[in-house]
């Protein structure tokens, strides 16, 4: 099983307190926020296309972010009961949809790089650790315990301080692929300051840990980051 950030229901609501549009998941039934479901639309030859950032025209029908949902909602023939005609589910369609969910979510590091609301460094996110209040770590995955768990504790440390929620980490890309997203030849540490790009970070870490884990297996720290439950999903009865 993969795990999906748990995002509360005060992350997705609005400033008046709303929680925002839903919709009805091909798989199972349930209703959720569009937030944690991706849309899907009918490309040429009624080939199901995912719809990530939601601005591909036509009728768009929405499956819960996970690959169990996903898996279910093909076997299932979800598809073509939503669209009501004949769907051409391409064998790849799983595959396809978590890589254009990690291009999103690594599109959004590089904007954090270009609009200067990134730390990018060990030096530069040690002293922003100490204190500032960070949204997100960023963390390659090939980098080192000792001074990953150092960036840690002074995150924690403030965190606590400020009685805010222990910084969360995206440990899914190595060093390698850090470096091209902000230009670099390697980057191993990063952080972002909070404000509206961590919060679409936020939302785009929920929809691509439903089919890849944003923390290695491999890392001797892991269980000392943040907690990172499934959502459940809900029964009908």
């Amino acid at each position: 099983m993969n795990e999906t950030l748990d995002i509360s229901s005060t992350d997705l609501a609005d400033k008046r307190g709303h929680k925002g549009p839903e919709r009805r998941c091909l798989a199972n039934g349930q209703s959720r926020h569009k937030q944690e479901m991706i849309r899907f639309v009918l490309g040429p030859d009624n080939v199901v296309t995912p719809d990530i950032n939601e601005k591909l025209p036509g009728r768009g029908v929405w499956v819960s972010s996970n690959r169990e949902a996903l898996q279910k909602a093909i076997k299932t023939g979800g598809f073509a009961r939503g669209f009501k005609s004949k769907v051409n589910v391409p064998n790849d369609l799983i595959d396809l949809t978590e890589s254009l969910l990690r291009r999103r979510l690594i599109g959004l590091l590089a904007m954090g790089m270009k609009s200067g609301h990134l730390f990018v460094g060990f030096d530069q996110v040690k002293t922003a650790a100490q204190s500032d209040y960070l949204a997100w770590r960023i963390e390659a995955s090939d980098g080192s315990d000792g001074p990953r768990g150092k960036i840690r504790v002074l995150t924690k440390a403030i965190s606590h301080e400020l009685e805010r929620p222990m910084t969360p980490v995206i440990g899914c890309f190595s060093s390698q692929d850090l470096g091209k997203a902000f230009g670099r030849d390697h980057i191993v540490h990063a952080a972002l300051r909070p404000g509206s790009l961590a919060k679409a970070l936020s939302f785009a870490t929920q929809r691509y840990s439903g089919f890849s884990p944003l923390i290695p297996e491999g890392w001797a720290d892991k269980n000392h980051e943040k907690v990172t439950k499934k959502n459940p999903e809900k029964r009908r009865d």
